[in-house]
């Protein structure tokens, strides 16, 4: 049986097709209310179903919200996009969801997908990359966005903003204190603590991994140490394998040796790396924190069943998605500036896996 169309309803109704449709679609210019009740009865026993697009058109608001996020698996983003749906239900809205492998070139197209579906807001969370195979790559998704703003869309971004972006109007941006709380944990860390450090960061020019690299390091001057040695990687829970693999080599010719001053304190530039790291040397008949100490960032959902319990910074994770959503939302008919920016706070959480006492071999 195929479905009841809108000149149907509007003939059993004994109105015109454009009466129909302002009712049905919920456009402001609504006709009596005797004639609205006819045509909802019509549909109703027709068993019409309205077009969510029309609607669209008809209130200009089509009841959505895109989000954007590298990869919907890691608790990280999983964690913010509960946020944003949250926020989304608050409002009456659905989210339509992409996940793309970080790249702008990838953003850019589910940025174009999401405007033509006309979306009211669109949420991107995700480090931002100033790595110089991606400045093309930022050029196109910056005017992507700039050119979807100036049609009236309103955007929420996590972190930092839009590299490239030439409006600030129509964005939101919800900052995080990425540096200031690796600076933090570094200086808990070192205290009383003569440990050598070691940084698994994601690939230079990721500006999440930076601020948290640069901070980490400041946090260890600060006190007087050396700085810690930087490992490139994949800001992924491969990329803290593989560095992962490459410190327990390290470790053991030490152990071997006899020559290692005390034990290694790794910190992964997010809870993910750091797990995929802390796998790598259990492979390699390592134990956290007998033989290395370890941290992470970002505290996910995941670190719940993560024995040793991981040392990391807490983050709000869900209020960053919801602030992403809400801050987009509420600028859209320009109820506050546009281009307004909101912050969280986060917290140095010392777990077991930092322990200082040197626990009793088995």
């Amino acid at each position: 049986m195929s479905a009841s169309t809108l000149s149907e309803v509007a003939k059993l109704a004994g109105v015109s097709p454009a009466t129909a449709s302002r009712v049905l679609n919920g456009s402001a210019r609504t006709p009596a209310p005797e004639i609205a009740e006819r045509v909802r009865q019509a549909a109703d026993a027709l068993g019409y179903i309205a077009n969510a697009q029309a609607q669209g058109l008809a209130r200009a608001r089509s009841g959505l919200i895109g989000l954007i996020v590298h990869d919907i698996a890691d608790p990280y983003f999983s964690a913010i996009a509960r946020g944003v749906q949250a926020a989304a239900r608050e409002q009456g809205k659905m989210v339509l969801l992409a996940t793309t492998e970080g790249t702008p070139a990838d953003e850019r197209a589910a940025v174009a997908a999401f405007a033509a579906r006309r979306a009211d807001s669109i949420v991107i969370a995700g480090s931002r990359s100033a790595q110089p195979g991606d400045k093309d790559g930022n050029a196109a998704l910056a005017a992507e966005l700039d050119r979807y703003c100036r049609n009236g869309g309103k955007v929420g971004v996590v972190g930092h903003g839009i590299v490239g972006a030439s409006d600030p109007n129509g964005y939101h941006v919800v900052s995080v204190p990425n540096e200031e709380l690796a600076a933090e944990l570094a200086a808990k860390l070192a205290a009383g603590n003569q440990a050598d450090f070691v940084i698994i960061g994601g690939p230079e020019g990721r500006l999440t991994s930076d601020d948290r690299i640069r901070g980490f390091q400041r946090g260890l001057t600060d006190l007087g140490r050396p700085k810690a040695e930087v490992i490139r990687s994949g800001f992924d829970r491969e990329g803290g394998y593989e560095a992962g693999l490459q410190l327990a080599t390290r470790i053991k010719a030490g152990q071997s040796a006899g020559t290692a001053r005390a034990r290694l304190c790794i910190f992964a530039a997010n809870d993910v790396m750091a797990i995929g790291a802390a796998a790598a040397l259990r492979s390699e008949g390592l134990r956290i924190p007998r033989d290395a100490l370890i941290a992470g960032f970002d505290d996910i959902e995941t670190l719940r069943d993560f024995r040793p319990a991981l040392t990391t910074v807490s983050l709000p994770l869900e209020e960053i998605g919801r602030l992403a959503t809400l801050g987009s939302s509420n600028n859209r008919d320009g109820a506050e500036d546009a281009s307004a920016r909101s912050s969280v706070a986060g917290e140095v959480v010392l777990r077991r896996s930092t322990e200082t006492t040197p626990p009793k071999r088995t």
